[in-house]
């Protein structure tokens, strides 16, 4: 299994979540847990999730989810699972 790290950042509007994870279904990725709220208008959403079936290279899965956030008003990141650990290791 390799897992990635998805965050969903930005206002609130309707289809965010079904929009990610329509995309994250055609590149056969699989959703491990998630998280979401909305404060005062504003979403913030957290995904792990496997993509040992994706078959795009990483670089351009993050890059195409990149856009799919900014076709939306938001931002969403992915990265590496490894990395997200060590990065926010204390």
């Amino acid at each position: 299994m390799k897992k990635a790290i998805i965050t969903v950042v930005g206002r609130d509007t309707v289809g965010i979540l079904a929009k990610t994870c329509t995309y994250l279904a055609k590149n056969d990725v699989n959703i491990l847990d998630i998280s979401q709220t909305v404060v005062q208008d504003y979403f913030n959403m957290m995904m792990i999730v496997d993509i040992g079936a994706c078959r795009k290279p990483f670089e351009k899965f993050g890059s195409e989810l990149s856009r799919l956030g900014l076709d939306l008003g938001l931002k969403i990141r992915c990265q590496k699972a490894e990395i997200f650990e060590k990065m926010h290791r204390v």
